[in-house]
């Protein structure tokens, strides 16, 4: 299955760009936006232009390569990386993009960074579109599996989007599914609606059904019924940040989720490349959690949904224990719980 990119570097204009999807925009319309200079990529960061963990990293790598070619001047390095580095603080591939990018450009000529930088970035693409196909090949055995035991279309549930529009081709999560429809292994997915900003239902079932993938919407809180009811055979999520100990940080609701399969008895597996492991991170207390504006959370298409006055607070994401987490499919294999090793190095 052949995914069309999430992100491209477009030479043809009078000044170079970096062109993405702009998520924003989805369902109901399929454009894109062009980021000319590395504060309209961190600011397209920041507004979600682009979101998901494995992108947003990509993304501010090309970020660099705007500032670099630009100005690719030392004084321009490290303040390029502060303000990529600030655009959103939990996904950890973004922290980790910029400093691969800024500690490769530090030992090069001045003269060669713009071309190194640009090269950095487009191989760093590459290299996510590589992972995430082996991630998918991770979780396929999963499928296969639990096809040939229930003999009916495998009933997957998954929370936010962690698809082909979260990384630069074919997703986190949804890999495993991608590659499963692919092969002509019956699967069905569970998509919850993802409140505040709907990625589930706005990002989740648009991609599924660009894919031709069966797909049901259902409402967040809808998730623990359908586990106790047995009409879900796993769970499998994305991750914005895994600790060293096997916490995981991901979209707000993904604990819920998690605690709801333990009592279940479903599997929950958590999808995501070696570059969202933090080993820097002990647990995912250490893990900083982003709170956005409640007006997300306060208005639904413009107007109110609660009275004047009226307070909300809003964390775009939570922490799972590595105690609710039954295994973790990587680019580097399915990896059992406290055995993160070769992710981890």
């Amino acid at each position: 299955m052949t995914f069309a990119r999430t992100i491209w570097w477009e030479d043809d204009s009078p000044a170079a760009a970096v062109v993405v999807i702009d998520q924003r925009k989805l369902p109901h319309e399929a454009t894109t936006a062009r980021w000319t200079t590395v504060e309209a990529a961190a600011e397209g960061i920041r507004s979600m232009e682009v979101r998901g963990a494995p992108l947003i990293g990509v993304a501010a790598a090309y970020g660099m390569a705007l500032a670099m070619r630009d100005d690719p001047s030392d004084a321009s390095l490290a303040p390029a990386g502060s303000v990529l580095a600030q655009a959103r603080p939990t996904a950890v591939n973004l922290r980790w993009a910029v400093d691969r990018v800024t500690e490769a450009l530090a030992s090069v000529a001045v003269e060669r960074r713009s071309a190194e930088a640009r090269r950095l970035a487009d191989g760093m693409a590459d290299e996510d579109v590589d992972a995430c196909r082996r991630i998918g090949e991770a979780g396929l055995e999963v499928l296969r599996d639990l096809h040939a035991r229930t003999g009916r279309p495998v009933q997957v549930l998954t929370h936010c989007n962690a698809g082909w529009l979260a990384c630069v081709e074919l997703g986190t999560a949804l890999s495993p599914v991608y590659l499963a429809h692919a092969e002509g292994l019956p699967v069905h997915v569970w998509v919850s609606e993802t409140r505040p900003r709907n990625q589930g239902a706005s990002l989740t079932t648009w991609e599924l059904a660009q894919g031709g993938v069966p797909h049901t919407l259902v409402v967040d809180n809808a998730a623990g019924h359908l586990l106790r009811s047995g009409e879900v055979d796993v769970v499998i999520t994305g991750a914005d940040r895994i600790a060293a100990n096997g916490d995981v940080a991901n979209k707000v609701g993904t604990y819920l989720k998690a605690v709801a399969a333990r009592d279940a008895g479903v599997p929950f597996l958590v999808a995501a490349p070696a570059s969202t492991f933090d080993p820097a991170c002990p647990d995912g207390d250490a893990i900083p959690i982003e709170e956005r504006g409640e007006d997300e959370v306060l208005l639904v298409n413009g107007g109110p949904i609660a009275p004047a006055g009226s307070r909300a607070r809003n964390w775009a994401f939570d922490v799972t224990p590595a105690r609710l987490v039954d295994g973790y499919l990587t680019d580097r294999g399915h990896l059992a719980p406290g055995r993160l090793e070769p992710v981890l190095r």
